[in-house]
């Protein structure tokens, strides 16, 4: 009986917290974590990239490849993770707990089950996989030697995913926090002991990757297991009721399309890229890592944002979400403004950092500060996506996070290369361009969206 005063009293707080608190700071707070989170993921990445350039300019070419299938993996597990955390959160603010235990241990079980399948099936065909995403033939001993190391962490980096964002969605990005940090931070110890201490090469790189991605799942299920979570993860409370699943799937469909639309887009830049050689492949692979630093505060920011938006809207105030959709767009986009203004002005040192090669060097600097141009609309294309998302209105989600990849980047690139033959500066515009049309279609979306919420706030406020 005290127990269950204790997690009464736990979810009251909870509940309070996300509805009371001032809008712009509960995002804040929630988003400074996250975006902590992101940054090392981000910069192991980096180092990842980093250390591995040293090795060869083949191997350095190999993270990008690699970096598809990390994207493809991560991918089921945002789906799962988004699909749960989003329903998660609207039952929470509902207060209605049992759906969201049922929701967060069928997400987890499924996903960690996808991952296995997706290890399995890889490790399988290895080969033939590593070309079709776009890696040539100096390149692939390298990329199979990597991915290899991967696909093993399969498992633990889907089943990862959904439970960081159960986390997040329910306002506990700190735990969160922790545990992709703690990951993050034994990637970037392990890479050059491995890499040059053992002398392993590429693979104590892929090495270190597989055994941080499991202690960075074992810390953050072990947060599940203690229950200083509303939700459960339980063999018990997995449901194959398709209402619950379908749910998942639907909510998460957005994240699956826009994942798996990075990692196709990258696996089409590679194949654009093969013809003009190892040092472009190379180049535009520094300028994804360079660049996703600037993407994941940004996604950060707003993954702050929908917490506060899943659970608002499940609890009927519409004024907070509108609120909130307002305050971290203005706040991201001031953030990404300047953090692209110090990238576009450091683009040759930060891409010398990772290779030397005069031309590796001028390609990679025209294509960052392109990229730091269009930045700016990145904020827009975000918070449309992340708040239909949030909210689970899964159709309008889905278009949008199509929008920027499957309407635009991955056929402008071809257009510019089959069509107009514009060679690598085609190469390096596609994605700028992209992003600016991207935002274009957003705007009418994200506008009547708010309004919409507006008036709903004003009828319900009428009502009492």
């Amino acid at each position: 009986m005290i127990k269950l005063k204790n997690q009464n009293k736990s979810a009251d707080e909870q509940f309070r917290k996300m509805t009371e608190t001032p809008v712009g700071k509960l995002i804040r707070s929630l988003a400074v974590p996250t975006v902590i989170s992101m940054m090392i993921s981000m910069i192991y990445n980096a180092v990842d990239t980093y250390f591995v350039s040293k090795l060869s300019l083949e191997a350095s070419g190999a993270t990008g490849i690699v970096f598809t299938l990390m994207g493809i993996i991560q991918a089921w597990g945002f789906t799962f993770g988004h699909g749960a955390g989003s329903n998660i959160s609207r039952q929470l603010g509902a207060k209605d707990f049992d759906s969201a235990k049922r929701y967060s241990s069928t997400a987890f079980f499924y996903a960690f089950f996808t991952g296995l399948v997706i290890a399995v099936v890889g490790l399988a065909f290895v080969n033939p996989f590593m070309k079709l995403i776009g890696s040539t033939d100096t390149i692939l001993p390298y990329a199979r030697t990597y991915g290899k190391f991967i696909l093993l962490a399969a498992p633990a980096m889907a089943a990862s995913c959904v439970l960081n964002n159960i986390l997040r969605y329910e306002g506990m990005a700190k735990l969160a926090m922790v545990g992709l940090t703690t990951g993050g931070v034994l990637n970037m110890i392990l890479d050059p002991i491995f890499i040059f201490a053992f002398n392993l090469g590429i693979a104590g790189a892929g090495m270190a990757t597989t055994i941080s991605q499991y202690i960075s799942l074992g810390i953050l299920l072990s947060v599940f297991l203690l229950k200083k979570t509303q939700s459960r993860i339980s063999i018990k409370y997995v449901s194959l009721k398709p209402s619950v699943v379908g749910n998942i799937i639907a909510t998460g469909i957005p994240s699956f399309a826009r994942q798996s639309l990075n990692s196709v887009s990258t696996m089409v830049l590679n194949i654009c890229a093969k013809p003009f050689g190892d040092p472009c492949i190379a180049a535009m692979g520094i300028v994804a890592k360079c660049s996703m630093f600037i993407f994941s505060v940004a996604v950060g920011i707003g993954q702050g944002f929908q917490p506060v938006s899943s659970f608002n809207y499940g609890a009927r105030k519409f004024n907070r979400v509108r609120e909130g959709i307002i305050f971290t767009l203005k706040f991201a986009t001031a953030v990404v403004a300047v953090l692209s203004a110090i990238m576009f002005v450091l683009s040759p040192q930060v891409v010398a950092l990772f290779r030397s090669e005069p031309e590796v060097v001028e390609i990679g600097t025209h294509a960052l500060r392109y990229l730091c141009a269009a930045l700016i609309f990145l904020p827009t294309i975000m918070m449309a996506n992340m708040t239909f998302q949030s909210v689970g209105l899964t159709g309008r989600a889905f278009f949008l996070a199509c929008a920027q990849n499957g309407l635009f980047y991955i056929p402008l690139i071809l257009i510019f290369q089959k069509i107009f033959r514009l060679g690598i500066f085609g190469i390096e515009i596609s994605q700028p361009v992209a992003y600016v049309l991207a935002a274009a279609v957003s705007v009418p979306f994200l506008a009547s969206f708010t309004k919409q919420l507006k008036i709903r706030w004003q009828e319900i406020s009428a009502e009492k």
